[in-house]
């Protein structure tokens, strides 16, 4: 369960986790800020203002769940989260790095276009790391006894060192599939470009703020920004401690079924049966199933009903319990008692056994098997256009929901979280639209300026979910 910012792209552009816990309070959020959001909306997708506008129950989604990732975030805090090392360091990264992005873009915004950080010298990044004129053997002798470049570059050495731990610590824990790989020259070499010229821009900026020479509304944005991105990143956090509050038993979802009349089966298994029994006497089987199966998988493209056959099944397609009673069946047998799985009660005739071969060219076995289903799926009454799923698994998300829910309500109760009531949305034109419209159309795909991952940060990755029958 993750909470997730969800008012549109001037508020999910800054996906990158960049900020510091340091004195960040997430208790508020004012309606000044609010319109800082909108206005950075307008500039990159007005179309997403336009909905707001017209929708007012989208507007106060979009502030409840701001008020979720701040409850969740202080939280976070409460609890020491931000207190931990790697979390202190990774803080603090985010809140360089958002700087940094956010600095290059306002003093060169008129300078015409160059990729990010471009307009920042390699003289500039020499100097950030203490580099000489010192030939390769002084070099080598002055690190052999650790005085390599100046005490200011052999701290910022240090500071890389914690910056790329942190950053592959976090990398590993998102995707389990990069734990056991190691990060090559190349990338090492990318990444610690990288780390200088934000330390760089960041060095200039808070000079620059303590000597009160930046515009005020631009700091307030980059404060704005690291609250955010800071929220979503303790938010995150914490939310991954509360999988045991929110976990569902089988004894959970079976005791809620046994609670409700609604769930019950016992109708459905009489008909199926009944069913059964005239099979065993010597109805035909493939009239049978056309009949009576509530199989969707028993109609053709053309929906044509196919006598409950399914043909040249390879072996581990079909939910276990349905394959195990198949596969002890000979040919033209019919087996002697319902089968029950998550889907219904299945009436199962092996019609005969052969054998494949697969994409690696393996030896499968194979069956043709004909199929009468009684489906015991619920059709959810709030949501007439989901399909109808296997009840257990109907039962156990409405229980997930419910306790999620309770979660975090109890969370947000309890962190006084205060965000406006609503908020005005500002006006958009037709010139505004047609614009947003045709930006999309001529660059599809591509991520607002300032979108783009950290070199080596993680892609959100789900693996398809595996279907059976």
């Amino acid at each position: 369960m993750v909470v997730i910012l969800a008012i549109g792209v001037g508020l999910v552009i800054w996906k990158k986790k960049v900020g510091t816990a340091g004195e960040v309070s997430f208790n508020s959020i004012s309606n000044d800020e609010i319109q800082m959001l909108l206005s950075d909306v307008a500039q990159s997708d007005p179309l997403i203002l336009k909905d707001l506008a017209e929708h007012p129950e989208k507007r106060k989604q979009q502030l409840d769940n701001l008020k979720q990732l701040l409850a969740f975030a202080s939280q976070a805090k409460k609890e020491g989260l931000a207190d931990t090392e790697e979390n202190k360091l990774e803080l603090q990264n985010i809140r360089d790095a958002l700087i940094a992005v956010n600095y290059d873009q306002f003093i060169n915004k008129d300078k015409g276009p160059m990729p990010r950080f471009g307009f920042i010298s390699e003289d500039q990044v020499k100097q950030f790391w203490g580099e000489d004129d010192k030939t390769p053997a002084e070099k080598s002798w002055l690190e052999k006894i650790g005085l390599g470049g100046t005490a200011e570059g052999r701290k910022h050495e240090a500071q890389f060192d914690e910056f790329l731990k942190t950053k592959l610590s976090l990398l590993k824990k998102d995707n389990p599939q990069m734990a056991d790989q190691e990060i090559t020259d190349a990338q090492k070499q990318q990444a610690k470009d990288y780390f200088a010229k934000i330390q760089i821009y960041k060095k200039q900026y808070d000079d620059k703020v303590k000597a009160g020479q930046l515009d005020k509304a631009f700091v307030n944005k980059v404060d704005l920004q690291v609250k955010l991105q800071q929220a979503q990143f303790l938010a995150r956090a914490y939310s991954e401690k509360l999988v045991d509050k929110t976990k569902v038993t089988d004894e959970d979802v079976a005791k809620y079924i046994s609670e409700h009349p609604e769930f019950d089966t016992a109708a459905k298994k009489q008909k199926a049966q009944e069913i059964l029994d005239k099979a065993k006497g010597g109805e035909d089987f493939a009239t049978l199933a056309n009949q009576y199966s509530e199989d969707p998988g028993n109609k053709n493209a053309k929906g044509e009903p196919q006598g409950g056959l399914y043909k040249d099944v390879p072996k581990g397609r079909m939910v276990p319990a349905f394959e195990q009673a198949a596969l002890a069946l000979e040919p033209g047998q019919i087996a002697p008692n319902l089968v029950e799985s998550d889907f219904g009660y299945h009436i199962i005739k092996l019609e005969k056994k052969g054998e494949t071969k697969d994409a690696q060219g393996n030896t499968v076995p194979t069956y043709d098997v004909r199929h009468i289903l009684i489906s015991t799926t619920y059709q959810d009454p709030q949501n007439p256009n989901a399909r109808p799923v296997p009840i257990k698994d109907f039962v156990r998300s409405k229980l997930e929901q419910e306790k999620e829910k309770k979660v975090i309500d109890d969370i947000v109760a309890s962190n006084h979280i205060s965000v406006p009531d609503d908020f005005t949305v500002p006006v958009v034109t037709d010139e505004q639209i047609q614009e947003s419209l045709k930006n999309r159309q001529q660059m599809p795909g591509v991520p607002p300026q300032g979108d783009e991952e950290e070199p080596g940060a993680p892609n959100d990755e789900k693996p398809a979910p595996k279907k059976g029958k």
